[in-house]
């Protein structure tokens, strides 16, 4: 019998054969067969016993409104949830039997406190769904263990990373406790605490069995009129051109026949990119080997909470009267060719890799070293660039839909994401903000870089168990995309350090870098307090308030919407009456059909007349052009051409972000500046707020736009590439006697929330409305011009806002950075979305959605009478809350009016 002591201490002594770079997997890596009971970590699978396929265990439908494809976690859950949603023509296909991707050998964890508000709500579903829904409408178990959560903290970083989780899971009522390590040791007797330094114990944490989960959710969804086919593998996607030149799709090949459909959901796991290729579909995600061991019996462990030990980067797993060991190497193993004909099996285990969890699994419950091993559990798993899933409609096909990558937290995740991807098929968009794992978060050209795919990918395995940090960033895959500053002598300063390819930690007998300045100096602002370079974005914020400062925002997205319907198009898409005057520039929203915020962004309504490329789009009418925060370029881009397709507008909207950089220029000396530089007069009567102009920069054209994201007097210079450098040094040199310097996001990210303007994606998301954001002067409602989601926003009005943003500030000079809870009088209403320290009013400054806990309408009364404060890692601050921003809040300093 092997025992785990021994096995480390054989494995750490042995010579370690030579392994080729970045890959380790070899012909023996797998067994196609079904494995041995002996190796099965539940009791009970749903695999086969005679082992062949005799054929779909249903017959196929000629027609089905959805066909969900995959019976894992997600499948099973999407169909289970499109049937209760009153879908009932639905159609789950597997190919083998449930589970037998990945999903049967999963570990089944669900921890319910995470570093996402989002996150934190989808678990909750899930939890519910698994512990109480389904045996309450089925009357069966589904195999769900109650037996709670530990996080294992060795450091004071880890502890506090446990209190903000902590903090947060108060405004969902998620009951956690802060353990002192005797405390730990009363609530798991066989756990080593001589290196704790605290825990958190999170009661109703607790276990999952597939098998008896997927069983239950396809047994209520068949009862709704969902139908389950098994042995029914998918050969192919039909997919059609309408006659808008829109891909979308028609129907499923199996080899049993075909199922006309106009709806397919891709929840293949591992095997997701073979079925994306079917219909022209880029799936980027990775397979890797994932595994942990099952021990024999344990005597004491029964009930033992699941534990997490992050630092030692493993986890263990009651599994009964033993445990399960587990966790995420810096080495793992890529399956490099995935096979077909992989169900219900196993990889041979590489303990080789795999024994560097042993070591911390001993530390923490020191029994273990005298434990046997009963069986090793070494399957497929699909991971992506950032460690989240894959969900949403495909960008190249209309009615694809993606459900996959999962990252080894396809159970846990699987209740709220398969509600969500209900949601968005049913009614084109999920309920919650669902942005951070829609497909369109990553730009075009990246979704089939391999490279790309294979260093983020890793590094986010790698990096699994790493404290989440405010200001993480990652070394994999940079420098994929640059913009024309890119350069060491532009945007530079004493801290710039060269970006070197990525070096896997080492692994896979890639040299690791040594003194790697630029690692050093993302390290050194891995931090909950004040980072190191806090002074420096002082620095830039105070020079931007007293003086002026140059911003690169070449990331930002730059469109043009044309052709004969452009103006009904942007009438309908923009919240804000764009069409104004040509040299008018209008900040605006577009909603999705809930009224749900999907933008925020500038629209300037141009001159027609011959192209002037990139500058200007030929046009012979109505012309705008979009300039939209980089990072969502792609996500904006999809929603305008959805909503241009839906509604059968005769426009064309064309990308032109790589033809061209874009400077922001800002401060009270913006002006004097500029003025030195530009061919035109930039006083307030001649270049008013909120106006553009094609003008001429040391030269050279330029689209030159009064806007500021800062709060003050400024422009934005949207520069043809060529032109980028020259235009740069000629700004530059006309701001010396001014003390003109570069600033970058950090502080934008200050500046920014200190004036109260929103961030997408951060105070603004797909389920705030531009009402409850503050923002309801961007919205026509005073107008007869209909636009999408002005129904809903109506009806919000008269109706009264049930929540709304609010800007907090603490006398404390403490760092807050979002998440932290807002308590109302005592009462949790809210956390914050964004926290920022505002160095012109020198507070820390925090904005967040607070509801009413009687469900009333949180008036400007219901605000100005409570008594709120923010608990930060279970440190309370007293706080005042603003109706309007604290600084400038009479606009002044924008319009160029400074006393």
């Amino acid at each position: 019998m092997a025992f785990l002591g021994s096995a480390f201490r054989r494995v750490v002594s042995a010579v370690r054969p030579p392994l080729s770079p970045l890959c380790r997997t070899y012909a023996r890596s797998y067994s196609s067969e079904p494995t041995k009971e002996k190796s099965v970590p539940y009791e009970k699978t749903l695999k086969q016993d005679d082992g062949a396929s005799t054929g779909p265990t249903k017959p196929l439908p000629r027609s089905a409104d959805v066909v969900v494809i995959g019976g894992g976690s997600l499948g099973c859950q999407t169909i289970y949830h499109l049937a209760k949603m009153g879908l009932t023509n639905v159609v789950l296909l597997e190919r083998d039997r449930l589970t037998a991707g990945t999903t049967w050998h999963t570990a089944g964890l669900l921890w319910q406190l995470r570093p996402s508000d989002v996150e934190v709500e989808l678990l909750a579903h899930t939890r519910n769904v698994i512990s109480k829904d389904l045996e309450e409408e089925t009357g069966l178990h589904t195999g769900w263990i109650q037996n709670g959560g530990l996080f294992i903290a060795s450091n004071k970083q880890r502890l506090d990373e446990y209190k903000r989780l902590m903090s947060l899971g108060k405004v969902y009522g998620i009951e956690s406790h802060v353990l002192s390590p005797a405390e730990t040791k009363d609530l798991y007797p066989l756990m080593n605490i001589d290196d704790l330094y605290g825990t958190l114990y999170v009661p109703k944490d607790g276990t999952m069995d597939p098998a008896g989960t997927c069983t239950t959710l396809t047994r209520a969804a068949s009862a709704r009129g969902a139908v389950v086919i098994e042995n029914c593998p998918v050969t192919g996607i039909k997919v059609q051109t309408d006659d808008l030149g829109v891909k979308r799709v028609k129907a499923v090949k199996t080899p049993h026949g075909t199922i006309e459909t106009p709806c397919v959901v891709n929840c293949a796991g591992v095997w997701a990119p073979k079925l994306g290729e079917m219909a022209g579909v880029k799936v980027p995600l990775i397979a890797m080997h994932h595994a942990y061991v099952v021990t024999q019996r344990i005597e004491g462990i029964q009930n033992m909470p699941n534990v997490r030990d992050h630092d030692a980067s493993v986890y263990l797993r009651l599994q009964g009267d033993a445990l399960s060991v587990g966790g995420y190497e810096h080495n793992p193993i890529f399956w490099e060719e995935v096979s077909d004909k992989f169900a219900f099996s196993l990889f041979d285990l590489d303990w080789d890799v795999f024994m560097q969890h042993i070591e911390g699994a001993i530390n923490r419950v020191p029994v273990l070293e005298q434990i046997g091993i009963k069986s090793t559990v070494c399957g497929p798993e699909s991971f992506t660039a950032d460690h989240k899933p894959l969900m949403g409609e495909a960008p190249e096909v209309r009615g694809f839909f993606l459900g996959c990558g999962f990252n080894s937290a396809g159970m846990m995740l699987g209740g709220g994401c398969g509600r969500e991807l209900a949601h968005w098929i049913i009614h084109g968009r999920p309920e919650k903000d669902m942005y951070g794992y829609d497909i369109r978060r990553f730009h075009h050209s990246l979704t089939d870089n391999k490279d790309w795919i294979r260093e983020r990918s890793h590094e986010s395995y790698a990096k699994n168990y790493s404290v989440v940090f405010p200001f993480d960033e990652p070394l994999a895959s940079r420098n994929m995309r640059k913009d024309p500053f890119h350069q060491p002598s532009v945007f530079s300063h004493l801290l710039f350090s060269y970006v070197k390819d990525y070096d896997y930690y080492g692994a896979y007998e890639v040299k690791k870098h040594v003194n790697y300045k630029y690692n050093e100096l993302l390290g050194k602002e891995y931090t909950f307090d004040f980072p190191p370079h806090h002074d420096v974005v002082r620095d830039q914020c105070l020079s931007c308030r007293h003086s002026v400062a140059v911003f690169n925002m070449s990331y930002f997205g730059k469109f043009y919407l044309t052709g004969p319907d452009a103006k009904k198009a942007a009438d309908w898409l923009f919240t804000a009456d764009v069409n104004k005057k040509p040299g008018s520039t209008v900040y605006t929203c577009m909603l999705n059909k809930r009224g749900g915020v999907e933008s925020d962004l500038t629209v300037s309504r141009l001159e027609p007349g011959a192209a002037n490329l990139p500058l200007a789009p030929e046009s012979i009418g109505d012309a705008y052009y979009l300039a939209i925060g980089g990072a969502v370029a792609e996500h904006n881009w999809n929603h305008i051409r959805t909503v241009l397709q839906d509604q059968g507008f005769h426009c064309q909207l064309t990308d032109h972000s790589e033809d061209m950089g874009m400077i922001s220029i800002q401060g009270p000396k913006s002006r004097e500046v500029l003025q030195e530089v530009l061919d035109t007069d930039l006083s307030n009567e001649a270049f008013p707020f909120s106006t553009h102009k094609v003008v001429n920069a040391a030269g050279r054209p330029v689209r030159a736009v009064r806007l500021s994201f800062v709060g003050e007097l400024g422009w934005e210079l949207h520069i043809p590439k060529d032109s980028c450098l020259p235009v740069y040094h000629a700004v530059m040199a006309a701001g010396t006697k001014h003390g003109i310097i570069n600033s970058g996001y950090r502080a934008i990210d200050s500046l920014s929330i200190e004036k109260g303007y929103r961030h997408w994606h951060a105070d603004l998301r797909p389920d705030d409305t531009p009402l409850e954001a503050g923002l309801a002067f961007t919205c026509k409602l005073k107008s007869s011009i209909q636009f999408q989601g002005r129904d809903r926003l109506q009806k919000q009005k008269e109706e009264g806002l049930r929540r709304r943003i609010v800007c907090f500030t603490i006398e404390e000079k403490v760092p807050m950075f979002g998440l932290e809870a807002i308590f109302r009088s005592g009462v949790p209403v809210g956390h914050l979305r964004r926290a920022e320290f505002g160095f012109f009013i020198d507070k820390t400054i925090g904005y967040g959605y607070i509801r009413n806990p009687d469900g009333g309408v949180v008036s400007a009364d219901f605000i100005k009478s409570g008594e709120f404060t923010l608990e930060r890692m279970g440190v309370t601050y007293k706080a005042k809350a603003h109706l309007k921003s604290p600084f400038d809040p009479e606009n002044k300093r924008v319009k160029g009016i400074y006393t």
